[in-house]
């Protein structure tokens, strides 16, 4: 038996550091001992290695020794992975709602897809006409086009129908019929599938076919509903006579009257003339206008041919109503090539194959799916860049949470790396020390955020949190594998004031300044919003667009990152300036104070860029949510005029203002007499004219800042005639000029000289344009003229408007005082409409795209201060035990504890300053630089498939979220160095004062 290997001594003698009992052998080495001898725990079989499981322990040590470190870590990284792998869920959560929003809103008439074919040819046997409408040929029919409807479009079964109508109404000849003008009521019939599904009977029984019917059978049974009996006068057992083409009039006997169970529902509302008939006033040429009564005649399915047997012109139709509920607005792109496909490409030709060879497929669903695309193109850029600033400020957490752990053991890695270690060994130990941690804490955040966000694709959700998990094992070994490359254990300063920028860092700072100004560029160029058509071809919710776009998107990022670098470079300079005349004072606080914020580590550049992205980032988005919320309140007051608007369209009751003024939270009453029929002179046209009380009036116009005026300027003061008497005309008007205040196309059409306006009571008005102003509070729009009413006619001066201002209107006791006013509670003819500005404002939030991007959007902004925030607990942290030795040794010296607390603010104040004047400067910056090319409209005005509202919504800089986040960080650094201080007074010296303990 050989010598054991490496022993250098006698057999059986154990080694200095060896684990080994005396008499054993390594693993490996031979058997050791007497042949045969079997070591306890060695291998079971001669000649088979064990595994080496030094690195278990090393794990077990490591979280062992600095448990509160591991801890933190792993709640940094649960957090984080959180909320990367909820925001993409939560982003396709509000657009997959708002998509469903914008398709239910727009009703199943536009939605639907309404397939259509005429009658069967004439050229056939009548025979085979007669079975093509029959309910077997249809619902065979039926089944093939929802074939051909390709995914991911879905179309909703249960409202969805099929069936035979005729496309010219057939006149009724029963004169018990309500006959308005004298016109003959005129039928529609239809043959279509699901009444009884939708529909409980109100009166009778459903309608029934009974022997076969054929285009020349005599009678039929019918339904109407509820409203077409009511209107037309139409009972159960009602007989009405349709004419028949080369036959008898056809005889259809009302058998039972119908309520819908959702006259919503999509199989009411696609033809709305089978549950609601409708008065119809055709096209005349002078004359009293004539109407007649329209209404729907409800068959049975298996009474369709006998369509085929009127001059009606019958035709089939199946009628798709889309399934909402199937719709995500990642497919959006997909979603337009299939009905685009049913219009007018391959699918067209398929359903015809499956129905006739004229089917016609027609719908404006791609005009709904084209509005929500523009919608999303106006949003998506405002969230990526609250995405973007929010991410960015994670990552420098998590690379500064590494670099402060790698800093905290620098002397430990140093030390193995002197005693032997490798570089790949210890990178592997780091890798495995982090991940043991890491990897628990990712899996957690990610299943948080399956639970707290329980809707949308878990890849992206996997693929985020998987990313912050990775990046949070990497950041402590790659830094620590850049600071150990080379073998040392005592290294050179690497204070701010001395270690001079790198060439590879200045290319770096001048790649980084490149990409900031082309991004700003960009974004004041182009803008945020994006065509509807692109819009409408990127269909992946997360998907924030081409390369170019999250450039744009990153603007405020690089901004803050170019601010931070550059405030790195110039942070030495000042306190250069400041060391020499500290140093003549008296006292040592104040240049020690100097002195140690000057010796500050290089590792100050990842807080202050994590504190200037999220104050940038804060900022900005601060400046977006004010920016909405103003453009919200100033549409409002641009449709209203003022706090509350009452409006009627004949004139109030002159006792009306004094009981609107008592109600709650009315402060002042401003009467309006608007008559929006007044035309100038002997032409066609019109111009809305309000005549109002110049003193009141003025004041709302200058607290509302729309179109503020001197109030004299509008005041009637009629000339007088050469005889010095004044002439008022019949209706007691002053027949002098008014002054008039009107809008710069009013004022461009008719200029200063005097003109007449006619009024809609017949009275005359001579009125001359002395103000012009872009926009008042009485008429919204581009074309008005404001007159003093006092000069108007009796009857032209009745008021027709009350504007309402005050700080809290109550809309509830508003409208009952206007009900009282008016006599409304007893006369309904006699309502005024009260509409309210918070209302109003709550009008434009129409989507759920809309207040979805804005919860997403402030949530990133909060999360991305709460990140900045820890950024400076770990910055403060990670140099709290060197504080806590500096003031224990300075207290052997003489210090007061005063003086200490002293110390540790003024030396955290120039990085608390810079980093909070820093964070205002480029907020200032970022928001003047972007706001040209950032438009707001989308977010805070857009309605889907609605008008744009009146006004605009620019970006513009919100003080408050400029200066309340660098407050917030300016009082936390010097609070934190204070608490630090008096915490450290009231503890002992002896610890922190031990001979090479490591501070």
């Amino acid at each position: 038996m050989g010598r054991d290997s490496g022993s250098g001594g006698r057999p059986g003698v154990r080694r200095s550091g060896s684990d080994e009992r005396p008499g054993f052998r390594r693993s490996g080495s031979g058997t050791g001992g007497r042949p045969g001898f079997r070591r306890p725990g060695s291998n079971r079989f001669p000649g088979f290695r064990r595994r080496d499981h030094s690195v278990a322990p090393w794990i077990r040590t490591r979280l062992r020794t600095a448990p509160g470190a591991a801890v933190a870590l792993a709640l940094l990284v649960m957090a984080t992975a959180c909320l990367a792998a909820a925001f993409p869920r939560a982003v396709e959560r509000y657009e997959d709602a708002g998509l469903r929003r914008a398709v239910v809103d727009a009703t199943a008439p536009r939605t639907s897809l309404q397939v259509s074919a005429p009658q069967p040819g004439t050229y056939i046997p009548q025979s085979e006409r007669e079975s093509a409408v029959s309910p077997a040929s249809m619902r065979k029919a039926y089944e093939r086009v929802l074939n051909v409807v390709e995914r991911p479009l879905a179309v909703d079964p249960a409202q969805s129908m099929y069936g035979v109508r005729n496309v010219n109404n057939l006149e009724a000849a029963e004169t018990w019929l309500p006959m308005p003008s004298g016109l003959p009521a005129q039928m529609s019939l239809a043959a279509q599938s699901g009444l009884a599904e939708h529909s409980r009977m109100s009166a009778g029984r459903l309608p029934r076919a009974g022997d076969t019917v054929t285009a020349a059978t005599r009678e039929v049974e019918a339904a109407v509903t509820t409203e077409t009996a009511e209107r037309l006068n139409i009972k159960v057992g009602s007989v009405i006579h349709v004419p028949g083409m080369q036959r008898d009039p056809l005889a259809v006997r009302i058998t039972g009257i119908v309520a819908p169970r959702d006259p919503e529902s999509a199989y009411w509302t696609t033809q709305p003339l089978l549950r609601t008939p409708s008065l119809i006033r055709p096209p005349t040429q002078g004359g009293e206008p004539e109407t007649y009564w329209l209404g729907a005649l409800l068959l049975p399915p298996d009474a369709a041919p006998v369509l085929l047997g009127t001059p009606g012109e019958p035709a089939r139709y199946w009628l798709l109503t889309p399934d909402p509920a199937a719709l995500t607005a990642h497919d959006l792109s997909r979603l337009g090539s299939a009905v685009a496909s049913l219009e007018s490409g391959p699918g067209l030709v398929k359903v015809r194959d499956s129905t006739d060879a004229d089917t016609g497929v027609s719908t404006d669903l791609d005009e709904v799916l084209a509005s929500y695309a523009q919608l999303r193109s106006g949003v998506r850029p405002l969230v990526s860049v609250a995405a973007f600033g929010t991410g960015a400020v994670a990552v420098v957490v998590l690379l500064m949470a590494g670099r402060l752990t790698a800093d905290r053991r620098r002397t430990e890695l140093a030390l193995l790396r002197a005693r032997g270690a490798s570089l790949r060994g210890l990178t592997r130990r780091l890798v495995t020390e982090t991940a043991v941690v890491a990897l628990p804490a990712g899996a957690l955040g990610l299943a948080g955020a399956l639970l707290l966000v329980p809707y949308g694709r878990a890849p992206y959700a996997v693929g985020a949190a998987l990313a912050v998990t990775l990046l949070a094992c990497a950041a402590l070994p790659l830094r620590a594998l850049a600071a150990h490359r080379v073998v040392g254990v005592h290294g050179a300063r690497e204070d701010l004031a001395s270690v001079r920028p790198s060439r590879r860092r200045t290319i770096a700072e001048l790649t980084l300044l490149v990409l900031a100004s082309a991004a700003v560029l960009a974004l004041r160029s182009r803008g945020t919003s994006g065509t509807s058509d692109e819009a409408l071809g990127s269909g992946a919710s997360g998907d924030l667009g081409s390369s170019g776009d999250q450039l744009v998107a990153m603007a405020p990022v690089l901004i803050g990152v170019i601010a931070a670098l550059v405030l790195v470079r110039l942070y030495p300079l000042p306190l250069r300036w400041l060391a020499r005349p500290a140093g003549r004072m008296r006292g040592a606080i104040g240049h020690l104070s100097l002195a140690r914020a000057g010796r500050t580590s290089v590792s100050t550049v990842l807080p202050l860029l994590a504190l200037l992205t999220a104050l940038t980032t804060a900022a900005f988005g601060g400046s977006v949510l004010a920016g909405v919320a103003d453009a919200r309140d100033r549409a409002a007051v641009l449709n209203l005029g003022a706090d509350a608007r009452v409006e009627a369209e004949g004139a109030l009751p002159a006792t009306l203002p004094e009981r609107v003024r008592s109600a709650p939270g009315v402060r002042e009453v401003t009467p309006l007499s608007i008559a929006y029929e007044a035309k100038p002179g002997a032409g066609v046209e019109s111009v809305p004219l309000a005549g109002v009380d110049p003193e009141g009036y003025a004041r709302l116009a200058d607290r509302t800042g729309l179109g503020a005026f001197p109030a004299g300027e509008l005041k009637a003061s009629p000339a007088a005639p050469a005889d010095g008497a004044s002439k008022p005309g019949a209706d007691g008007s002053a027949k002098a000029p008014l002054p008039a205040l009107a809008s710069s196309a009013v004022a461009d059409r008719y200029g200063t000289h005097p003109f007449s306006l006619r009024l809609s009571d017949g009275s005359d008005v001579t009125v001359r344009i002395t103000l012009v102003r872009d926009l008042t509070p009485a008429l919204p729009g581009t074309d008005f003229l404001i007159v003093d009413r006092a000069g108007l006619g009796t009857v032209a001066a009745r008021p027709t408007t009350l504007l309402v201002t005050g700080d809290q209107v109550n809309g509830g006791a508003l409208r009952k005082a206007v009900a009282a006013g008016t006599g409304a509670d007893t006369d309904p003819t006699a309502r005024a409409d009260v509409r309210l500005r918070s209302e109003e404002r709550a009008r434009y939030v129409d989507s759920p795209l809309q207040s979805g991007a804005e919860r997403v959007y402030a949530a990133a902004v909060a999360a991305g201060s709460g990140y900045a925030v820890l950024a400076l607990l770990l910055a403060l942290v990670r140099a709290a035990p060197e504080r806590a030795a500096l003031l224990a040794r300075l207290r052997t010296m003489g210090l007061t504890r005063s003086q200490g607390r002293r110390l540790l603010v003024l030396e955290a104040l120039p990085q608390a300053l810079l980093a909070a004047a820093g964070g205002i400067l480029t907020g200032w910056a970022a928001v003047r630089l972007l706001a040209p090319g950032i438009d707001l409209t989308s977010i805070a005005l857009a309605t889907p498939g609605g008008a744009p509202p009146t006004g605009t919504a620019a970006l513009h800089t919100d003080p408050a979220s400029l200066f309340l986040p660098a407050l917030t960080v300016l009082l936390l650094a010097t609070g934190i160095a204070a608490g630090q201080a008096w915490w450290t007074g009231r503890r002992g010296s002896v610890r922190e004062l031990r001979a090479g303990d490591s501070r």
